[in-house]
Parts: C-alpha cells; structure tokens; sequence
C-alpha cells in the first residue's frame, strides 16, 4: 500500500460513514499527538460557509491539533443553525480529543444551503475519535471519506532530509468542480513532522499556493468551502526552522511539489473532463502577468469547449489573452502545441507552417500542452486545466436531486 499520512510521525486518522450520504464514507479526522504549527489558506469567496468562518478564527494562533472534515453538506448558507453546528464539530472533537477548541480546525463540503446534520456529525465525531489509528488503512479512509463528485480519492506522501533528520509529508485533497484559481478551490490537508515556526510555515504555504492551487481551472467557479490546511507536529527532531535559511527552502520545495501533485490530480478529475491540459506562458512582462494569461486562457469557455472537441481553433487561445488585461503585441507572440513545442502555430504574429493532420491527431490526445511565448519580458508561468463537455453540464444539473 502506498504511504500515507498514518506514515507521518505522531500522526493518526479515520474515515467512516455516518448518514450524511447515503452510503459512502462522510466523515474523517486527522489528529496530532502533539501540538503542531499550523496554517491554512480559505476561499476568497465573499460568500462563506460557517466551518470557514471557524476555522479562520482557530488557526490565527498558528497552532491545531485536529482536522475534521464532512462531506455531503456544505454547511454554507445555513444561518444560525448551521453556526451552531459548526461550533458543535469543534467542541466536540476538542472535548473527545482532550485538547484545546482553538485547536481543531473544521471543514465540510456538499451541497450549500442544506441544514447541517448536526446530530449525525456530533455522533460521527465521537465514533471516529474511539477508532483513530495509524494504521496503513486509515489514510485511505480518510481520503475516501472527504470526496463529493470526484471519481477517485487523492492522496499524497514523500520524504525528504534536513538538518540530518528524515522528514515526512503526506496529504488528501479532494475537488473535481467548483475549480477556479483564486486561492485553494478545493479542500486539501497536509501533515508533516518537520519543526518548524507557524509564521514562516504560514509564509510558505501562501507562497506554494499561488503557483499551484492558484493557477487551475475547470469551470470558473470558487466555492464557499474552500480550504487547505496544513500541521506540523515536530516529531522529526530537526531544529527548529526560524529563519528564511536553506532549509526553509529545501521544506518550501517539497510543499510545493506536494501542493502541485494535488492540483494535477484535481484537474485530471474536473467533472466530465476528457482533456487535461496544461499552459505554459512565458515572455511576459512579469510572472504576475504571465499568471494572469495563464488564468484567462483556461477559464474560457471557446478555449475550454474547442478542447472538447478535438477542434484545434487556436485563435480563440490568443482572444483570451487579448482580453487578459496584460500588455503585449501581438506581431511579438509565439504560439505552440505539444510537449517541448512540437507544433507551431504561430511565429512572430503569423500563422506558421505546420501539418494540419499532425495537428488534427495531437488534438485528440488527452493530455495537451500549449506553449504561448509573448516575447515581452522574463514573466513565465504554468498552470493547468480541463475541458467542458456535455458531462460536466450533466453532472451539475442533476447536482442536488
């Protein structure tokens, strides 16, 4: 079985089926035995569902213990109902784990504007807490029992050396719509037993994000749920990371693979998609600019739908970045499709020579890339994304009933 969070020093979990779906698995907790630095990053979404609203609160401190997670309800857009249940999810796993209520932090995600089963989650927490466990299975579990529409769990793990000391990480992600690169646009949870300073931890984690969750997209859509956390309870015995040193970098690095490892496992799951796609944009005036092309491009529905039909109208990929808002010339742009820039399309602002039947087959691969080169400057980017096909308008609007 493939390492999972039970793997990370001090680390204990369980996933279970508690009623809010009706029959998959619903409900997990991912406990520290030790308290852990924390930080966590939500959804920008102005609308905002009541375990964010918590959860932002708790982790202010820089420090958790707990990660509880439903899926099936959103518990967004509930009132004072929903409220009261999202406080009840915390006092009760600070209450059965024996440790402080600012230290649990909480998520849900499902349906919004459904009343929270409070009673269900409350005896789910209790049940789940007597079977925490670091055994192989519970990992699993875990990622299993935080899923909504995604087709397969997402996990992660590796291991890395600082100061001497082995260190492990490991994570679950889930997310498959709702996909929109403006923040984590999805709930993922990271633990690691590295030492490190919950402000510089906290730094980290923001930083990853935008080069990673950040530059996704399968429909356009942020969610009222979004969240990624991530605890680090120290039991690696490094010192302690308190300074921006080369070790610092050296756990920047391995985070943001992880976080990057998830990302691409979310699109490759985007509801309905048949193609995943990634963008590189590079001679952009700046890196933040080069984001920004990256986002409009694989957000547009022409771009996103000629995808889906194998149509190779490459036009509709420099519209969109026409209308990005970043400055360029068009008679500068460099255009390509395909791993190390294998088709071109476009040179210097004028269609190029190439094979209309290679290009015709690449289309219909599913994995594409696409190169666009602005030559303006030394901003460069990636990021990924999914079509849109008639499953994905199936799938949503037969999402509640």
């Amino acid at each position: 079985m493939q390492r999972n969070i039970t793997h990370v020093r001090g680390f204990k979990c369980w996933g279970s089926h508690i009623g809010i779906k009706s029959k998959r698995r619903d409900l997990a907790i991912i406990f520290s035995e030790y308290p852990a630095d924390a930080a966590a990053v939500f959804t920008k979404n102005l609308v905002q569902a009541e375990p964010v609203k918590v959860s932002k609160n708790n982790i202010a401190d820089g420090k958790a213990q707990a990660f509880v997670i439903n899926s099936g309800n959103a518990n967004a857009c509930t009132g004072n109902q929903g409220r009261e249940g999202a406080i009840a999810m915390v006092e009760t796993a600070a209450a059965q784990l024996n440790i402080r209520q600012k230290d649990v932090i909480i998520a849900s995600t499902g349906i919004i504007g459904e009343a929270f089963p409070t009673e269900k989650v409350v005896e789910g927490i209790k049940d789940n807490v007597m079977h925490l466990t670091n055994r192989d299975i519970a990992g699993s579990l875990v990622a299993n029992a935080i899923l909504t529409t995604d087709t397969f769990a997402k996990e992660g793990f590796m291991e890395f050396k600082v100061d001497g000391k082995e260190i492990n990480m490991a994570g679950v992600a889930k997310g498959s719509g709702m996909i929109h690169p403006n923040m984590g646009t999805m709930l993922a949870f990271i633990v690691c037993d590295i030492n490190i300073d919950s402000i510089l931890l906290d730094k980290a984690l923001k930083e990853v994000i935008e080069s990673t969750f950040n530059m996704i997209n399968v429909d356009g859509d942020t969610s009222t749920n979004d969240m990624v956390g991530i605890m680090c309870n120290g039991t690696a015995g490094n010192k302690r990371i308190e300074t921006e040193d080369d070790d610092y970098e050296l756990f920047k690095t391995n985070l943001e693979k992880m976080c990057e490892h998830f990302a691409k496992l979310i699109i490759s799951d985007g509801e309905g998609a048949t193609k995943f796609i990634e963008y590189h944009v590079t001679g952009a005036p700046s890196k933040e600019d080069a984001r920004t092309v990256v986002k409009t491009i694989s957000d547009s529905k022409l771009v996103q739908t000629a995808m889906f039909g194998k149509d190779p109208n490459w036009g509709r990929i420099l519209a969109a970045a026409g209308r990005s808002g970043v400055q360029f010339l068009t008679d500068n742009v460099d255009l390509f499709f395909g791993a190390n820039r294998k088709i071109q399309l476009l040179q210097k602002g004028q269609p190029a020579d190439h094979s209309t039947k290679s290009l015709n087959k690449y289309m219909k691969e599913s994995h594409i890339v696409v190169y666009l080169d602005l030559n303006e400057g030394p901003g460069e980017a990636k990021g990924w994304g999914s079509d849109i096909s008639y499953e994905y308008v199936r799938i949503n609007a037969e999402y509640s009933t």
